[in-house]
């Protein structure tokens, strides 16, 4: 019902044109179906369902190239430090910084206690769950990509199946790999002549984790065997792998079809083969789960989960928004929809769990697999801006009110009131140790842009409710953290801080102007969802809101905080986010936005701004600033930019300081085309470049 009303809500929008002529989207969509004939050694084809996802080199398994399996719940503590005081986490005491006059606990490494703050930083990791792979045979245990032939692999997108064939030791092998929507579950099926001539079986197999902060492409250690167990009991046609891993243990249930074996294919090593009895046919269907309980068990087969996929992926791609720009003959706009639907598919697979998703999914891991708060806005609004409620849902709010406790905790013990969000993050709410992590504030205001987002689609008394709590709590500590500075007679920002740059010297940043724009977005916000349940807003609120500082203005352009020295001038300060953009484009503007001044500072951008050094959530947020200023052109060059790079899957390039894929770029990608599509308060979309035929259906005007 919920879904209904927003749709209903959404038609409202729809030109007549639109209307009338309803977008045959399964054209649209398989028209992009991606294809390969060779292995990547960077990315993989997936399937996933949000919570789980698998990846497949061209076999359709992890034959060649050990992509990861991962999950929301796979994770692992390697054991604490045993040096004495360093022994358990209480014996973390971070460091102390004078902020405005007072001494303030930051939770930042010690040099006093290293082994605690390295093992706080680096625990716990995302495990790989495993490898599965083609097996053909004991003497031909030296095949590799290059003895295959008539390789190709084909993702249908609107079914979420991967087909793949080729040729090896004579005969042709075909699969389909496909993943549950409900569960962590992948099923196979397999047809070859070579699997009753016991040519052809499938391997299992387990990695041990590893201490890297970026573990790309692949996840995990298979050369450390000894760290770690694992153990197999199997009956007729199934079998489940225990895998120990320190104090984490996890399992695989694997279920086939028919009679079979599996066998520890070399001593010492954690690597078993499936084989299928000689009296097989040429066919072979299993199902794998994995699940962190021992007594779970997933009974349906293959061909059920073939059939669940393609139902759900159905439903995915006919409900909630959708564009087609397919009727433009220039290629700018096929590339951008090329983007669009990959970015849709991938997003689904990795970045609808019950947590926010780590910057490159499920994929494989950076920052140990944890995920950054700051990061939450670029991943997951673009549900909501597409109507995909009930996919947004799995993790927001719910998230929020989880980290409460432990955001309250975090807050108190810095001296402020209500709730600080943490950044680098893992599941519990810990977040860990880091300077930048420590100081950084833009994260505040995400869950006032979240809940006034949903409240512009169900304004109702339930979304107040959701609400009320987290941003009651958020509010308290953006005001306790603005200072009053009695020599300006404002409220100010900093120091210490980093702003969404991270570039700057902490104790010289103040008042940065994206923050400052986000803060009075923010108590805004506060103020409007107390008015409608009938409630005054504290004075404080208030008070804060209207006396924060205004925006900086240097020459006519917003710099990144007020007074840095040399901006425009020393290339430091424009070689990483240029965050002054987002005040009206991410944003809608504040009361104290200059459009001159904005459009100024949108040209010094484009003019001066290290693009190479960027990160992909970037490019779409200068597209959206190019939107709000009425140029459509320059939006679709910055999303179409050299440097915001998809490859043939649809995987986000990392660029030069982090690994591919970088999820933050598809997300922003979706958002700045959904706020195109739809506009924005007073200024109805779509606004893209003229002579484009675009056909949008279901979104609201941004905010």
């Amino acid at each position: 019902m919920r879904v209904q009303i927003w749709m209903l809500l959404a038609t409202q929008w729809l030109t007549p044109a639109d209307a009338n002529r309803k977008i045959d989207r399964k054209k649209v969509v398989s028209n992009f179906n991606p294809q390969r004939h060779e292995s990547s050694n960077s990315t993989p084809v997936q399937v996933g369902n949000g919570n789980f996802a698998f990846g497949v080199d061209v076999t359709g398994l992890q034959t060649f190239q050990p992509f990861a399996i991962q999950s929301s719940w796979g994770w692992h503590n390697f054991s604490l430090p045993t040096t004495p005081g360093q022994t358990q986490l209480t014996d973390f005491t971070g460091l102390d910084w004078w902020t405005h006059g007072r001494l303030v606990k930051y939770s930042q490494p010690n040099s006093a206690e290293p082994e605690i703050s390295n093992w706080l930083i680096q625990n716990p990791q995302r495990i790989n769950l495993g490898r599965i792979g083609f097996w053909f045979g004991s003497d031909h245990v030296d095949i590799t990509e290059s003895d295959l032939s008539e390789k190709l692999q084909t993702l249908d997108l609107y079914s979420g199946i991967i087909s793949s064939q080729f040729t090896v030791l004579g005969s042709k092998v075909t699969i389909k790999t496909s993943a549950d929507p409900d569960s962590d579950t992948v099923a196979i099926q397999i047809q070859s002549d070579l699997i009753k001539k016991g040519q052809l079986g499938v391997f299992f197999d387990y990695p041990y984790p590893d201490r890297n902060k970026f573990d790309a492409p692949f996840v995990g250690v298979w050369n450390a065997s000894s760290l770690h167990t694992t153990s197999l009991q199997q009956s007729r046609s199934q079998a489940q792998i225990s895998h120990d891993i320190d104090a984490t243990t996890y399992y695989t249930n694997i279920y086939w079809d028919g009679e079979g074996c599996i066998s520890d294919a070399s001593k010492g090593t954690h690597r078993y083969v499936l084989q299928a009895n000689p009296s097989h046919d040429s066919t072979l269907e299993l199902t794998v789960n994995y699940s962190p309980k021992r007594g779970q068990r997933f009974e349906d087969d293959a061909g059920s989960v073939v059939r669940s996929s393609a139902k759900w992926w159905r439903e995915y791609w006919e409900d909630g928004a959708f564009i087609d720009l397919t009727g433009t003959k220039d290629t700018k706009a096929t590339e951008l929809q090329r983007r669009i639907i990959l970015s849709q598919y991938l997003l689904a697979v990795n970045e609808a769990g019950r947590d926010p998703p780590q910057e490159s999914g499920l994929v494989n891991n950076g920052w140990y697999g944890k995920f950054h708060m700051e990061m939450v806005l670029w991943h997951l609004l673009q549900w909501a801006r597409w109507g995909k409620w009930s996919l947004l849902d799995r993790s927001i709010p719910h998230v929020y009110d989880r980290f409460l406790p432990t955001s309250i905790e975090r807050a108190r013990d810095m001296g402020y009131k209500g709730a600080r969000w943490g950044k680098m993050s893992d599941p519990t709410g810990r977040s860990a140790p880091g300077e930048i992590n420590s100081l950084l504030i833009w994260q505040q205001p995400h869950p006032f842009y979240f809940a006034e987002v949903e409240y512009r689609a169900f304004p109702s008394p339930e979304t107040l409710k959701k609400w009320d709590k987290v941003l009651t709590e958020s509010a308290e500590y953006m005001v306790s953290f603005a200072w009053w500075n009695s020599s300006t007679n404002v409220f100010d920002l900093g120091a210490p801080m980093y702003p969404v740059s991270e570039n700057t010297n902490p104790n010289a940043t103040i008042n940065p102007t994206f923050e400052l724009a986000y803060w009075r977005f923010g108590l805004k916000i506060a103020e409007k969802w107390k008015v409608r349940q009938k409630l005054e807003a504290p004075p404080s609120w208030l008070n804060v809101s209207k006396s924060l500082a205004p925006l900086p203005i240097i020459n006519s352009t917003y710099p990144i905080y007020e007074g840095i020295p040399d901006m425009w001038i020393d290339p430091v300060t424009y070689t990483d986010h240029p965050a002054m953009t987002g005040i009206y484009g991410l944003l809608p503007p504040t009361s104290d936005v200059n459009l001159t001044v904005v459009a100024n500072t949108a040209n010094k951008i484009a003019s001066v701004w290290d693009f190479a050094n960027l990160f992909g959530w970037d490019f779409p947020m200068l597209a959206m600033n190019a939107a709000r200023l009425g140029r459509s052109d320059t939006a679709i060059e910055y999303l179409l930019d050299p440097n915001f790079a998809f490859d043939d899957v649809g995987m986000p390039i990392g660029g030069p300081r982090v690994p591919t894929p970088y999820f933050p770029g598809s997300g922003g990608l979706l958002l700045a085309v959904a706020m195109m599509a739809g506009g924005w308060d007073g200024n109805e979309g779509p606004k893209f470049p003229k002579g484009w035929d675009v056909r949008a259906e279901g979104f609201l005007p941004a905010l």
